[in-house]
């Protein structure tokens, strides 16, 4: 996984997978849905990140039971 940020736009990428992308969906005006030709999701882009407080992104790492 690959997470870029780009302040002068405010824009959080989220790069799941290398495939190349097939199809893009977008579920709101301000996040927008990349899938590969099998389905599986490829890249999330959220506009206007840090103002809806997807931005900083927080990962919560969990221990396997």
């Amino acid at each position: 996984m690959k997470v870029t940020y780009f302040e002068e736009d405010d824009t959080l990428v989220i790069r799941l997978s290398d495939k190349p992308i097939a199809r893009e969906v977008s579920q709101d005006w301000r996040t927008h849905v990349s899938y590969a030709a099998d389905g599986t999701v490829v890249e999330t882009v959220i506009l206007e990140a840090r103002e809806c407080g997807a931005w900083p992104l927080q990962l919560e790492q969990r221990k396997a039971a």
